[in-house]
């Protein structure tokens, strides 16, 4: 017999795969040019901007203790109506301090829902299901990247929608969203009881040092190469939208391939790939002076991203099944440990020269790919890093 549809846990993971991008990513295409064209921001606040964004995932550990009052699905069913908020409030507040605002209400739905979202995803699904699993959310979603960029420049070009219009629809959407998921879905029991306390291992460190580099690249790409498109090479709004339905198209059609592959290759191998690829991707964004390239070295970068879910399989075969919802709010705060002070540090370096900012990203990559090298071929709870020298896995 069939279970009901409102009975599966993964068509709630996919509901929620659809709600965060219509309100954030629409949020992202539109922000670069909203904050130049009706705020004058320049570098220096738009790392700002971006700096006080970052402020509530570096304290996505607190998720730990919102969980002992909530459960983690209301949780995450109630961030992610805090997006929808933010985003709709945004075109209402076109100066530097409403903007600050409204984009701190906003990012608070947004990483508390990102870190409750990874915790629940990794509890309901298999080790051996997870890569795949996670590779066809992570298409969903980009299916519905797709899709709303798609009609966000229909509304851009043909409609000539003002930019308070397109906030309010897509954080309006997202909202109800959360509301029918709310009502419609029962309360889905854990596979394991999550510890409700903050839980640091020594044996997950090297989880935390990729998180930690993770979100320091990831930044740079976010914040100063949208940021370049604009500023230097002048994309409009709805140039920048195609750019996005280019960088989605490709995670629709090949997210879940990648995760089968990352379940073939295994994480060292996935994440050595994508470093290398990105420390090339961020010496020619330093060096790049042609508009073309520059929208092509942008798609480029977005390919990469799918490879990071290697980062959380990684994870969930070295963790303790009750670690997962401590942890995954203690990563989020990791990830954005250099998140909150790169934007803003580097958008004073940016006034000085763009190029030394992507290079402090291929610097970054470095890192990376050098701890990489430390996940082992088959990793496992007491077989968390690998000697690459010797070729001996022991343990921390």
């Amino acid at each position: 017999m069939q279970i009901p549809w409102r009975e599966r846990p993964f068509m709630l993971l996919i509901l929620m795969s659809v709600a965060m991008p219509v309100a954030f990513h629409i949020w992202s295409a539109l922000l670069n040019n909203f904050v130049v064209e009706r705020a004058g921001f320049t570098g220096i606040e738009i790392g700002i901007l971006q700096s006080l964004r970052e402020v509530p995932g570096f304290l996505a550990f607190t998720t730990v203790f919102v969980l002992l009052v909530l459960r983690e699905q209301t949780f995450a069913v109630f961030s992610l109506a805090l997006l929808g908020l933010g985003v709709a409030m945004t075109g209402f507040f076109p100066t530097e301090y409403g903007l600050y605002f409204s984009t701190v209400v906003m990012s608070t739905g947004f990483h508390y829902f990102e870190a409750v979202k990874q915790s629940l995803s990794l509890q309901w699904l298999s080790q051996d299901e997870a890569p795949q699993m996670l590779g066809r959310l992570l298409a969903i979603g980009s299916m519905t990247s797709l899709t709303v960029y798609g009609v966000l420049w229909v509304f851009i070009e043909w409609f000539e929608f003002s930019y308070r219009l397109n906030f309010l629809i897509a954080g309006g959407a997202c909202l109800c969203l959360a509301l029918f998921m709310g009502l419609a879905f029962p309360n889905f029991p854990a596979k394991s009881t999550q510890h409700k306390r903050l839980i640091l291992r020594r044996r997950y460190g090297l989880y935390y040092v990729l998180t930690f580099l993770s979100g320091a690249r990831r930044q740079i790409f976010v914040v100063f190469a949208a940021f370049l498109m604009v500023e230097k090479f002048g994309y409009s709004a709805s140039e920048i939208t195609l750019l996005f339905l280019i960088n989605y198209a490709f995670n629709w059609l090949f997210a879940e391939r990648i995760g089968v592959l990352i379940r073939h290759w295994g994480e060292r191998a996935a994440l050595s790939f994508e470093y290398l690829g990105l420390i090339g991707v961020f010496v020619a964004y330093a060096l790049v002076e042609t508009p073309i390239v520059a929208a092509g070295l942008y798609v480029i970068d977005h390919m990469f991203f799918a490879l990071a879910i290697a980062i959380s399989t990684y994870f969930q075969k070295i963790a303790d099944p009750r670690d997962m919802a401590s942890s995954a709010g203690v990563s989020f705060t990791i990830n954005h440990i250099a998140a909150v002070v790169v934007p803003a540090a580097l958008g004073m370096v940016w006034m000085y020269s763009s190029a030394l900012v992507f290079y402090f990203g291929a610097g970054f990559a470095v890192l990376s790919l050098l701890a990489a090298q430390m996940i082992p071929r088959y990793p496992a709870e007491g077989h968390e890093f690998a000697n690459p020298l010797e070729g001996v896995a022991h343990r921390a």
